[in-house]
């Protein structure tokens, strides 16, 4: 349910909301917020709530350390894990300068604007996150272990799989809270679970990833554990995979899917920066149907993008390169450009790899580009490319590449 401000406002003094979060992230995905008491939410939808920006990474210094925090009324949500009686509830923001023009390093603002210019361009995307997480037991100081919460593989069943009752603890928190997951289940790593959510509208998607990662992690610290979401916890076990499954409907154009799965493999060298943001997510790449070469399949997961076995309004491109320390917003925002430059250009869909490239012959391989090895060659790409210039503020890519 979306909400407006007047049934925002009438909510909280009729249902004994006591606390109200106005949630945002930094530039590299990490959510932030700042609580407020009832009586200042008229003043926070009118004119925003003023934070320090200086302390957090990347959104300026002591200099010019004021932004404005504008809560988006639709987004609001109680969180279920609080009490009763004075409920908490979330709000996701948008930041503005205080002459009120967009702060240009708020991702989330920028795939607003990504989706408003698809919808110029007659594209309508929708997204839908699968995320894989670790449970790992802590130490008899509540301090993260490596010890896995089970040995349980790939879809196993209770008793082997421990973690069938936090999935579905998690899963029940998301519905109180309007998200609605479409599957869960154990993965291929020890104590590795993966949750999958239902196709929405690309900011939604974007705060559902953010909303999850949270409910995750506090319900695994209730449960005695703890949730990792890094690339690749266990050096010699599967990494966590942010698959991102995507369609898109295009005025006009009935192979849109097929040209935007054209854009996104034409740009996403450039993307990788930003879709594998960290040191060991390319530790992930090249193993454990993770995939290291620039491909397409219908059905092979070895293959960079697979266009999985549906139909009608379920066909959708599967990306798996991406891992969960990606910064959702502005994921998707690429993911939105690359496709509407597809789309625009009519690009064909390269060669397609039905085959196991694992055990490719080495003259097969050759003729796909590898993903970047590591961060270092990632940056360079992203810091040559025109495409991420255009698309991407100069200041984020400092952030991320200098």
């Amino acid at each position: 349910m979306k909400y407006s401000k007047q049934e925002v406002l009438q909510y909280v003094q009729e249902d004994d909301v006591k606390f109200i979060r106005l949630a945002f992230c930094d530039v590299f995905g990490r959510q932030k917020n700042i609580s407020i008491m009832p009586e200042e939410l008229p003043r926070a939808f009118e004119y925003g709530i003023a934070f320090d920006a200086s302390a957090i990474k990347g959104f300026g210094d002591e200099t010019h350390s004021d932004l404005l925090l504008h809560p988006d009324p639709e987004t609001l949500m109680q969180l279920p894990w609080r009490p009763e009686h004075g409920k908490v509830v979330r709000m996701f923001s948008t930041i503005s300068y205080p002459d009120g023009h967009p702060f240009e390093r708020d991702t989330r603002q920028l795939l607003i604007q990504a989706t408003k210019e698809a919808e110029k361009a007659g594209c309508r995307f929708a997204f839908g996150a699968e995320q894989e997480f670790y449970l790992f037991r802590l130490d008899e100081n509540g301090n993260p272990t490596k010890i896995p919460y089970d040995y349980a593989g790939y879809m196993d069943i209770a008793p082997d799989d421990k973690g069938e009752n936090i999935r579905r603890e998690i899963c029940l928190t998301l519905e109180q809270m309007g998200i609605r997951p479409e599957s869960s289940h154990h993965e291929e790593g020890p104590g590795q679970n993966e949750i999958d959510f239902r196709y929405s509208d690309p900011v939604s998607a974007a705060d559902n990833v953010m909303t999850f990662q949270t409910v995750v992690r506090t319900v695994a610290q209730r449960n005695g554990l703890f949730a990792d979401f890094s690339p690749k916890p266990l050096r010699d076990k599967p990494g966590n995979g942010f698959h991102i499954n995507m369609s898109v409907k295009a005025d006009h154009c009935p192979d849109a899917l097929c040209y935007m799965i054209a854009g996104v493999l034409d740009k996403v060298k450039d993307m990788t920066a930003f879709l594998n943001p960290a040191e060991n997510s390319y530790e992930r790449f090249g193993s454990n149907k993770a995939p290291e070469y620039i491909s397409w399949s219908s059905e092979n997961r070895s293959q960079l993008m697979r266009i999985p076995a549906a139909a009608g309004e379920y066909r959708r491109a599967e990306l798996r390169s991406p891992d969960p320390s990606a910064n959702p917003y502005l994921a998707l925002t690429l993911i939105i450009y690359a496709g509407l430059n597809g789309i625009e250009k009519k690009l064909d869909l390269p060669m397609v790899a039905d085959f196991n490239l694992y055990k490719a012959d080495p003259a097969v391989l050759r003729r796909f580009q590898k993903l970047p090895a590591d961060l270092n060659s990632a940056c360079k790409t992203a810091s040559d490319s025109a495409f991420i210039k255009k698309y991407v503020a100069e200041e984020i890519l400092h952030i991320y590449c200098g």
